[in-house]
């Protein structure tokens, strides 16, 4: 008797043959909810590695935004910096303590917070890091500007800082100079450990630096009024060499205005608006006034520009040094974060933390070719190319997408956005020849000219 072809289903497959199309209803409905599990299991999988990564390249969720204190302990951390003491010991012996001195921080430190503020809200709106919001206002391919010079200048500030905290402690300790190249890269690397952990590894150092710091500056701060006669001792003017007006206020902004142009890459995890604008403003306003200040006075004081020599001059540095180490650590994982998240929008990967390492080792190798000696011309420096890539962004979300992005997946980005571009190349001008203070000329030059380029084209 011949053998009939088991031509069913499950014959077929027995045989290892694909099944045909002689699929039952039930069997159909079956291959498709498996097909939307596993799809719906990789789309899982893919958000996990993105939290995991903290979103590089994406918005972050409502579940992942977090409440006022976490922001601000770890935008306060990351200003309480000890390069901003020394750019305020540069401007504290070139003026007058009050009216001019005391002007000028409070001036500076406005138009710092003030430009932050707006930057940081545009990060909670859309959930987006800087960079994502360049490129909006860049374009795709535009957009990579921004990365490599944002990125560039945080590993700038991490090789000063990991060379400063080696150079304390070998003078602090009375070390061998022979191991300061050792001692450079073992710092290098052990700061960048919370900002591979992520926003959770930085959140938890900064609970515990930031009222460290508080205590030393109450602490400098008393001893240096008291040294000072409640300041009827404080230096003469021009003690460390003349600066403008406008200097001063580029160096109180420089300090951080390539760390605040990029506060987004926090704000973003913000819970409200209200959460936003206040943790910015506290940190930028009073956090980086107070550093500012702090080293303005101590310089004031004792004729020093060095913060390490002041605090020797009281007798607060074998106190002191914990936590100046902490205190540099909370900004050093802050901004090798910041350029973890440059990094990954400018190769689109991902893979955040291995970009921190490799950054890392990148600052590390600036800091041994001795970063240390340039922090006043990187700050001048900073305060001039920084600046106008803000205004462009905030012009771009506040004028042209009238303050909310589309969402990223859906959205047509031109490879340049040559409006952009111009703006931000006239902001630049603006900053190096027009009169004035360069951080808010090149802020106003590049909103003005891209909010002009967007309602004429």
């Amino acid at each position: 008797m011949p053998v009939v072809p088991d031509r069913s289903t499950a014959g077929q497959a027995l045989r290892g043959r694909k099944p045909g199309r002689n699929f039952t209803r039930q069997q159909r409905y079956s291959t498709i909810e498996r097909t939307a599990v596993i799809r719906a299991k990789r789309a899982g999988d893919a958000a996990g590695r993105s939290g995991t990564e903290d979103y590089p390249l994406s918005a972050v969720p409502g579940e992942a935004r977090q409440g006022f204190w976490p922001i601000t302990l770890v935008l306060l951390g990351f200003t309480f910096f000890s390069a901003t003491m020394w750019g305020g010991a540069r401007i504290g012996v070139a003026f007058r303590f009050w009216p001019d001195l005391v002007g000028i921080i409070l001036c500076g430190s406005a138009i710092l917070a003030l430009y932050v503020a707006g930057l940081g809200y545009i990060g909670y709106k859309s959930g987006f890091s800087t960079v994502l919001s360049a490129r909006f206002a860049f374009g795709d391919a535009g957009s990579r500007w921004s990365d490599a010079l944002l990125g560039l200048t945080q590993i700038g500030w991490y090789a000063w800082g990991t060379a400063t905290v080696t150079i304390v402690l070998i003078h602090l300790l009375d070390l061998d100079a022979r191991i300061q190249a050792p001692l450079m890269i073992v710092f290098g690397l052990v700061f960048c450990l919370t900002a591979y952990i992520g926003c959770r590894g930085i959140a938890v150092l900064s609970w515990v630096s930031v009222p460290a710091m508080l205590l030393l500056i109450a602490a400098s701060a008393s001893v240096a009024l008291q040294d000072a006669g409640n300041g009827a001792g404080l230096l003469p003017p021009g003690t460390a060499g003349a600066l403008t007006v406008a200097e001063a206020l580029t160096i109180v902004v420089g300090t951080f205005v390539s760390g605040g142009t990029q506060v987004a890459n926090w704000t973003r995890f913000s819970g409200s608006a209200r959460t936003a604008a206040g943790s910015v403003l506290l940190a930028f306003f009073f956090g980086n006034g107070l550093m500012i200040a702090v080293g303005a006075v101590g310089a004031a004081v004792y004729g020093l520009s060095d913060i390490v020599e002041v605090l020797a001059v009281q007798g607060l540095l074998s106190a002191g040094i914990l936590m100046l180490f902490l205190n540099i650590w909370t900004t050093q994982d802050n901004t090798i974060y910041n350029f973890s998240v440059a990094g990954c929008h400018f190769f689109r990967t991902e893979q955040r933390r291995l970009v921190t390492f490799a950054g890392a080792a990148a600052g590390t190798l600036f800091a041994l070719l001795g970063m240390y000696d340039w922090l006043i011309p990187y700050m001048v420096l900073l305060g001039v190319l920084i600046p106008p890539l803000g205004g462009v962004i905030m012009a771009d979300f506040f004028v042209r997408h009238r303050g909310r992005y589309p969402e990223l997946a859906k959205a047509t980005v031109p490879r340049f956005n040559r409006r952009g571009l111009a703006a931000y190349a006239a902001g630049s001008i603006a900053a190096l020849a027009v009169p004035g203070i360069p951080p808010v000329n090149g802020i106003a030059a590049a909103f003005l000219v891209y909010a002009c380029l967007v309602r004429l084209t």
